[in-house]
């Protein structure tokens, strides 16, 4: 690994370690985990590695990769509000380590990243590995629901992005060629194996050459259109709620929306639209999954991209334009945004015999649409992996 190497460049010795964490897709359940939703995750042979070394001083000592410059801080002196740099997520995680745990050693690390930053939660990515080597060093074991928890919330309340739990959970739970199928309002889940008459695919990563930041984006803003739909259709029915920012579209039955929905404002009515058809392909998408049929999972991809575009509203001009890309293309079982979906990446299952001629047909008819992105465009192909172990 580069991390490695540059860490030996910079501090002429040997890392006393590495962490990793795997990057992961949500193929189906997009944009509902923070609503209670279900979602169906993998995690990819991809993610975030850091080669790293105790401290004894306290101090956090870090470069990217990925990024420019270095960032430094003390695991006891933690700025109450963000930098609005990458580094924001380390300390972040420290934050709320510290909060928990008493820390007494910091960490030189380079973290690297093994894809584009983008659409595969990088962030919480990078959270997990962190918190790992953070840890270790403080003589601290972290269980995988304690590490999902702590690096949402370093997400939510430091970063300032009102993510659900569905990347850290795919990020930690998943397992090789196994179906993460979680319900995020109980957090029960299953790992659903492929099935033995599954026809083979991999998992392609198509990195729109677009970064983005979700915390500047309407990322937040759909949340609370969301919750705003929710509110609205339970005050409509007649039915009790409380404080609005403890609000979900699951508290909402289908029946309910069904009856009230030409009431809502048109963008609530779509957001809403969105959860409760996400909602059902998730549960379809499972079963289909249990009993091996990948041509119709793939066909409920399609359909949650196509909801992604038209109920939920995300989605850039080049996102989109590779969405529709995908669905004209031989070989792709189905395909749609990854992660937020206004910047980033699309990823898709695929043949894998097809791989090269799908690569070939993609890659010319985008670059064909979006010249300038040559050089910045990428497609990677992964496989499910495991998680994180706590």
């Amino acid at each position: 690994m580069r991390c490695e190497e540059v860490f030996r460049e910079i501090y002429r010795r040997d890392p006393d370690d590495t962490a990793f964490c795997p990057y992961r897709i949500s193929p189906l359940g997009a944009h509902i985990d923070h609503q209670y939703g279900k979602i169906n995750g993998f995690a990819l042979d991809r993610g975030i590695h850091i080669a790293y070394a105790l401290k004894r001083n306290g101090v956090v000592e870090l470069k990217s990769l990925n990024f420019p410059k270095r960032a430094q801080f003390h695991v006891h002196g933690i700025p109450e509000e963000k930098a609005g740099d990458w580094a924001d997520h380390m300390r972040g995680a420290a934050k709320m380590l510290g909060e928990a745990y008493p820390l007494r050693n910091g960490i030189s690390a380079v973290i690297e990243g093994t894809l584009p930053v983008g659409g595969v939660s990088s962030s919480a990515a990078v959270i997990i590995a962190f918190l790992r080597a953070l840890a270790k060093v403080n003589g601290i074991t972290l269980g995988d629901w304690e590490m999902i928890l702590m690096a949402k919330a370093a997400e939510n309340r430091y970063v300032g992005v009102n993510c659900g739990k569905l990347d850290q959970s795919c990020e930690v739970l998943c397992r090789k060629d196994h179906l993460l199928y979680m319900d995020c309002r109980d957090d029960s889940c299953e790992l659903i194996p492929a099935h033995p008459a599954m026809k083979p695919f991999r998992i392609a990563i198509l990195f729109s050459g677009l970064e983005r930041s979700l915390a500047s984006s309407a990322y937040n803003l759909r949340q609370d259109e969301c919750k705003a739909a929710a509110y609205s259709l339970l005050a409509h029915a007649g039915l009790p709620y409380g404080k609005f920012a403890d609000t979900r579209l699951r508290d909402v039955p289908p029946e309910v929306y069904r009856a009230y929905r030409d009431r809502l404002p048109e963008n609530f009515r779509k957001r809403a639209e969105h959860f409760f058809t996400e909602f059902d392909r998730a549960e379809k998408g499972a079963e289909a999954w249990r009993r091996g049929d990948l041509e119709e999972y793939g066909r409920l991809i399609f359909a949650s991209g196509k909801s992604s575009v038209e109920n939920y509203e995300c989605g850039c001009p080049e996102l989109i334009t590779m969405y529709n890309i995908m669905t004209e293309t031989e070989g792709i079982y189905g395909g749609r945004f990854s992660g937020a979906g206004f910047k980033g990446c699309c990823m898709a299952l695929i043949d894998p015999d097809k791989a090269g001629d799908i690569e070939r047909s993609v890659t010319e008819r985008y670059l064909k649409a979006y010249p300038h992105l040559a050089g910045k465009y990428s497609f990677s192909l992964c496989d499910s992996a495991d998680g994180v172990a706590g």
